[in-house]
């Protein structure tokens, strides 16, 4: 299908908004470096991003002498991008402060975006943690996206079964069969109910001095347990969708806070899942961990695990090593990138 072609005058209006867009710009950048020249603005400092607006950002002063004090504040034009969880060096003003750079990120939650573009979300988290509930209904495939993304980026995930009081003889066994495999092959599995308060004091002292972002379907809990863990936060909570039992979306923009006992959590828009699109066949194997060890000792370079002879994955299949429920999951995830 050909891409519609634009008239003159839509053309001149596209044309005038980038040009605005591109002069205020300028302005603002002009004016920052005018505040910074002319001493308008403290000395420098760092700090922590912990919310992030369009082309301003909340900043959480580290100064021994004023701690969480935030501040808002203009971001200097070659930034490039930030996010909640980055660490800066920002100076203050009257009324809004000027992040002036940025320091290194030891680790970068991003997802990309319908363009196939990654973008950054998050900054310098310790765990992602992939929360489940009896409902919305969890899928092996769900749960096997979310952990090749966690091991895409380098950062822990932990599995948190939330809703526990929602478990009754009917779905027992099927949660029990679904989640038996991750603690075989090295994830943390969690259990926790904000209802019965089940599993919570466990859950604070494994998140506790740690950054952690919570992601999972919508409906599954996030915002119920960020409430209860962040008492006086009162993250709006949105309930199930009739006749869908699916979430309906609450939050709108990343946010840090901090437990009382230490520790962060970044509470990031609601994400239904991970689209794994940017990554390569051979990218989502790896992100499968039991896998590993028999990555690169297949008989031919191209294997695609499937039925070819010497194949070390099959092997390990055979074996027992690998399980043809997490097999069928990589296979179910590459046959979808390939479709793209």
């Amino acid at each position: 299908m050909s891409k519609r072609k634009l008239t003159r005058r839509q053309a001149w209006r596209v044309n005038k908004v980038q040009e605005d867009r591109v002069k205020r710009a300028n302005q603002r950048s002009d004016r920052i470096d005018r505040q910074i020249n002319e001493g308008e603005l403290g000395s420098e400092q760092q700090g922590l991003v912990i919310a992030h607006y369009g082309n301003q950002v909340d900043i959480e002063s580290q100064r021994k002498d004023s701690p969480g004090e935030i501040s808002r504040c203009h971001m200097r034009s070659n930034l490039g991008t930030l996010v909640t969880g980055d660490r800066v060096i920002w100076m203050p003003g009257n009324p809004t402060g000027v992040v002036i750079a940025s320091l290194d990120r030891e680790s970068e939650l991003s997802r990309p975006d319908n363009h196939g573009t990654l973008r950054p979300i998050a900054a310098n988290i310790d765990y992602i943690v992939i929360v489940l509930a009896p409902l919305p209904q969890p899928y092996a495939n769900l749960i096997d996206r979310y952990l090749v993304a966690a091991e895409s980026v380098n950062i822990e995930p932990l599995i948190l079964l939330n809703k526990v009081d929602l478990i009754n003889n009917d779905n027992r066994a099927e949660i029990e069969k679904l989640l038996s495999i991750y603690p075989k092959i090295g994830y943390r599995v969690l259990e926790a109910s904000t209802q019965s308060m089940d599993g919570l004091n466990e859950l604070k002292s494994v998140l506790k001095n740690r950054t952690s972002v919570f992601v999972g379907q919508s409906g599954v809990g996030k915002s119920s347990l960020i409430n209860v863990l962040l008492p006086g936060v009162d993250i709006k909570v949105g309930g199930l969708s009739k006749g869908r039992d699916k979430g309906t979306h609450t939050t709108t923009t990343a946010k840090l806070f901090h437990f009382p006992d230490g520790g962060d959590l970044v509470d990031s828009p609601g994400i239904r899942e991970f689209g794994l699109w940017h990554m390569e066949r051979e990218e989502v194997l790896d992100g499968f961990i039991e896998f590993r060890p028999h990555i690169g000792a297949c008989k031919f370079r191209n294997c695609k695990h499937q039925s070819e002879p010497g194949c070390q994955v099959l092997s390990a299949l055979e074996r027992g090593e690998i399980s043809q429920r997490r097999l069928d999951s990589f296979e179910s995830i590459a046959r979808s990138l390939e479709m793209l």
